[in-house]
This record gives structure tokens, C-alpha cells and sequence, in this order.
């Protein structure tokens, strides 16, 4: 028979509250980090909230399986972690990957303990990696960043001269082209505008100075990244947007939100080659309630605003997916390896994280940008 919810403080006795202070079933509930009970057949017997937002069932759904047949990975470790007795060692398990929900990829670590007067019964934490991971790439790839950019300052001379040739040309054409040519001429000195703050910034790149930092509407930085795509390098693609309408604010940099999703949304169209009518690409937005990081000054910060760029492309081989974000390193022939580590240090300049993954069926790579939304000018 399984363990009701509501006797969950009589196994998990070293959770129990006085009369002034949360009971076990409280305490636990609550933890924010996925919690399973599992009996001597590896049964799952109790979740706590997390757990079951972690693999998308409820108790009683998961009541019905074992944790083997959800992580199969972990088999093993099972086996080697009877828990008979009190004071039998924790078993980890480091880097484990799984799919809590069909097409979605999970990485963890798995803490496997017994619980004391329940001889076989154990206590199952699950810790996720990504966000460190993300985290750790995102500074390797910021110092790397900074000596690309560090190099194409030395060149910054010769790009501004060529750069308000473009731009008087425009100018000029502008006057006599009809009302669609004049949009077309329009963006042209908006996106020379835009390079020429960009590298007035690289020059000044060693500068500590903070980034100017601004309540920014993300879907309409999404729309001219749109506009600037369909204008050239994805003409003949289709590109889908399915947006959240209620998205509040983000903080953010507005050239610098611009560069990261139109390397994104290029990154996309290069992908995708020579399309068929199944290619495409998708825009996403989304609010993730609950969503949040710790920095490495040990501070919670809340990252609840998603922005994901989708294609149907094949995605990155199986041994560049893993270093997708490092230096240098890249499954195009001509590609130079820096365009996704930039695109990483820019994003952790706002305090966010990005993430590549193969999710779906059929399945689709995603770029996943979590930022935080703008709660005010200190914010």
C-alpha cells in the first residue's frame, strides 16, 4: 500500500516541526529541489511539488512506476545502494542524462541516501547541471569573446570608413525610389547606425564600464531582427512566430539583444541550407514563473523571461553539441567559431543564460535564452 502525503513527517523524521514550526509534510513539500521516496522494489512511493513538475506527473502517476523505468541510467546505482540499514553510505551520480518528459534532455546529479527506521527505503535528490554548466561555459566563452573583440578593434578604423560610404549611398538612394524602396534604404542606415555603435563598443571593449542597461520591449527587438532576416540572408525561408502577448519587460541592451538573436536566427538559416517547404524557423516567447539561477555571489536571480529560436535543421553533430559554445569550434567549413561564444557573452553581460538542445518529435534544435524581466532603473 502507498505511503499517504499526509504521513510523509513519520518517514521523514528528521523533518518534523513542533507546534510553532513547519511539520515534515510542510518542510518537504516545499523543498525546491526534485524529491523522490522510493521503497525496497524502487517504487516511487512519495514526490514532493518539484519532483512532480520535474517529470510532469502527479503522485498518483508516478505511484505507478518504478524510478528505474523513469531514469533508466541509474540502474545500477540502484543496485548498488540497498539502504537496509541507517548507515549505509550515499550513493552519487554525477551527470546523469534523461528524459523526464518525452524530447526534453535532463541533466543531473542523484543523491541516493537511506531513511532511518524504513530499512530499503531511500531518499532520492535530484540536483540539476544545466544552469552551472550553462554558467561555466558562459564565462569560458566571455574571455574569449573579449579577445575576438580585442582583435577587430585594431580593424575598427577600416570598417567605419567603408561603413558612412553605405550609409551616404543610402541616403541618397533613398530619394529616388518609390515608398517600398525607401524602407528597404531605411533599414540599411539603421543596420549601419547599429554596426557603427557596435564598433564604437569594441573599441572600447577593455573599458569596465557598465552596460546602459534599459526596460526593453522583446518582441519588438524580435520583429526587427525579423525584418533585417527576411530582408537578406533568409528571404526565401519561412519564419514562424508564436509569441507570449503578456510578456512583461526585459532588462536589456537594445544593440545588444538585436546581435544576439539575429546570430541566432542566422545561425538558423545557415542550418537549415537549401530548405524545403518543411524548413522553417520559429520565434518563441514565454514567461517561466519560478525560474531562477544562483549567481556566483551566491544571490537568487529570477530569469522567468524565455525566448527560444527553433529550426528544423539536423542540428550539431554528436561531438560538437556538447562544446557548441566553446571558442573556436565549429561544423561549418567556413565558419570562424566565435559567432555562438559571443552570442553566450552576451547574453551572461545581462545576466541570463542560453542553452542548445534537440527537443521534440520530430525532433527540432532549439536555442533557449532565459533573461530576467526589468523591475525598475537598479534593477
Amino acid at each position: 500500500m502507498a505511503v499517504r502525503p499526509g504521513r510523509l513527517s513519520a518517514v521523514l523524521r528528521p523533518f518534523g516541526g513542533g507546534a510553532s514550526t513547519p511539520g515534515g509534510t510542510d518542510i518537504f513539500a516545499s523543498l525546491p529541489t526534485p524529491v523522490l521516496v522510493i521503497d525496497k522494489e524502487d517504487r516511487i512511493r512519495i514526490a514532493n511539488g518539484a519532483a512532480e513538475a520535474l517529470f510532469n506527473r502527479g503522485q498518483a502517476a508516478l505511484s505507478q512506476t518504478t524510478l528505474g523505468e523513469m531514469v533508466p541510467q541509474i540502474a545500477d546505482a540502484l543496485a548498488r545502494s540497498p539502504g537496509i540499514n541507517a548507515d549505509d553510505p550515499a550513493i552519487a551520480v554525477y551527470d546523469v542524462g534523461f528524459e523526464p518528459v518525452e524530447g526534453r534532455e535532463h541533466r543531473a546529479d542523484l543523491l541516493i541516501s537511506p531513511i532511518a527506521d524504513h530499512p530499503g527505503w531511500r531518499v532520492v535528490a535530484v540536483h540539476a547541471r544545466a544552469v552551472t554548466s550553462l554558467l561555466d561555459r558562459q564565462v569560458i566563452g566571455k574571455g574569449a569573446a573579449r579577445s575576438a573583440i580585442g582583435a577587430a578593434a585594431m580593424l575598427a578604423h577600416e570598417i567605419k570608413n567603408p561603413l558612412s560610404g553605405i550609409r551616404g549611398a543610402a541616403q541618397l538612394l533613398s530619394r529616388s525610389v518609390g515608398e517600398g524602396g525607401e524602407a528597404l534604404t531605411r533599414l540599411i542606415r539603421e543596420e549601419v547606425d547599429r554596426i557603427a555603435a557596435l564598433v564604437d563598443r569594441m573599441e572600447g571593449f577593455t573599458d569596465d564600464r557598465p552596460v546602459a542597461f534599459e526596460a526593453q520591449n522583446i518582441h519588438a527587438i524580435l520583429g526587427h531582427v525579423r525584418e533585417i532576416a527576411t530582408s537578406g540572408f533568409a528571404r526565401e525561408l519561412t519564419i514562424r512566430e508564436l509569441y507570449d502577448p503578456s510578456l512583461p519587460e526585459v532588462r536589456g541592451n537594445r544593440d545588444m539583444l538585436i546581435q544576439i538573436f539575429l546570430n541566432l536566427v542566422k545561425n538558423a538559416a545557415e542550418a537549415l541550407g537549401h530548405n524545403t517547404a518543411s524548413d522553417e524557423i520559429v520565434l518563441t516567447t514565454a514567461y517561466r514563473h519560478g525560474y531562477s539561477v544562483t549567481d556566483r555571489l551566491g544571490q537568487r536571480v529570477a530569469l522567468p523571461i524565455e525566448v527560444c529560436v527553433f529550426d528544423t535543421g539536423p542540428g550539431a553533430p554528436p561531438d560538437v553539441a556538447p562544446h557548441m559554445f566553446d571558442p573556436f569550434v565549429s561544423s561549418k567549413k567556413s565558419g570562424s567559431g566565435l559567432g555562438l561564444p559571443l552570442v553566450a557573452k552576451l547574453v551572461a553581460d545581462h545576466g541570463g543564460v542560453i542553452e542548445y538542445a534537440r527537443e521534440g518529435r520530430p525532433q527540432r534544435t532549439v536555442f533557449r535564452v532565459l533573461l530576467p524581466r526589468y523591475t525598475g532603473p537598479d534593477s
